[in-house]
């Protein structure tokens, strides 16, 4: 009923640049804690950046500097923008939204994020 419609994932060489964007249908997301994760092949799903109802940001070690995420609370949007990219970076992307105000949103365990978009693919070649 309520879910994440998500677009902009595909192929892509090393260094170039891509969009991620997910829009949430069926319900407001303003109050919500939002997320983008990426599973990449024989890897767990992992947590790459998070941003608040304020938006507030954070991003895991090995996409800092190179990932910029958004949040347009009016629209019910959530945009990944990632820079330079790696080979690694290849795998399924996430968006999420879950649990959390604003004290603990970017320090949010991954199973307290319980509404998921259904993934799009990135294939990063060089």
């Amino acid at each position: 009923q309520v879910q994440w419609i998500a677009s902009g994932g595909g192929s892509a060489q090393v260094g170039g640049s891509l969009t991620l964007s997910c829009v949430f249908v069926g319900h407001a997301y303003g109050d919500y804690c939002l997320g983008w994760f990426r599973q990449a092949p024989g890897k767990e799903r992992e947590g790459v950046a998070r941003i608040d109802q304020g938006r507030m940001t954070k991003y895991a070690d090995f996409v800092k500097g190179r990932f910029n995420v958004s949040r347009n609370n009016a629209k019910n949007t959530l945009d990944l923008h990632i820079n330079d990219l790696k080979v690694e970076d290849t795998g399924v992307y996430y968006c999420a939204a879950g649990d959390g105000d604003e004290a603990e949103c970017l320090e949010l365990e991954q199973s307290e994020f319980y509404v998921w978009g259904r993934g799009t693919q990135v294939t990063v070649s060089s």
